[in-house]
């Protein structure tokens, strides 16, 4: 999770090519209005927002009834998008990749191929709210190189794994 150009693609795919899990780009789940509002450089709102959230979430319940483990990119900028991810998908355990502003600025002006205009970042921003420390996840400041990022991830994962094994046994 985290907003444009904080590298949740970039990110995901290094967690697919390590661990095999099915994904999905969150962005391929917009309702085509969504897009088209975006592209036009309006910002989403909430009533936007909920659908495309739950077809995210049934994409979750879809991997979770199947036994699969799985990626799913999402800005989930806020706790109540997050609570709805999660609603009955005990699975979902997020991973909010934090970048500067002004990294963030530099990448957006430089992405092409995407609906996004760069003008929205500021939106983003403002609607981002931090995980909250009762959220299941863990929030990785991006500074070094995406790899370095998945493994940052991949070892809180097996961190976690470790700890449930350890709650069971």
């Amino acid at each position: 999770m985290g907003v444009a150009g904080s590298g949740k693609s970039t990110i995901a795919a290094g967690l697919v090519a390590r661990t095999g899990w099915a994904f999905a780009e969150g962005d391929d789940l917009h309702p085509a209005a969504n897009v088209e509002k975006m592209s036009q450089g309006h910002p989403l709102t909430d009533e936007d927002r909920w659908p495309w959230l739950q077809a995210i979430a049934g994409w979750i319940g879809e991997r979770e009834l199947a036994g699969e483990n799985a990626v799913v990119t999402c800005s989930a900028l806020r706790r109540v998008y997050r609570d709805l991810l999660r609603d009955q998908h005990p699975s979902v355990w997020f991973a909010c990749i934090n970048v500067p502003e002004a990294v963030l600025v530099q990448r957006l002006a430089h992405r092409t191929g995407h609906y996004m205009p760069p003008s929205l970042l500021s939106s983003q921003l403002a609607t981002l709210e931090p995980l909250e420390p009762d959220e299941p996840g863990v929030t990785v400041l991006a500074e070094s190189s995406p790899g370095a990022v998945t493994e940052r991830i991949l070892a809180e994962l097996a961190e976690l794994d470790d700890r449930a094994q350890t709650a069971t046994d």
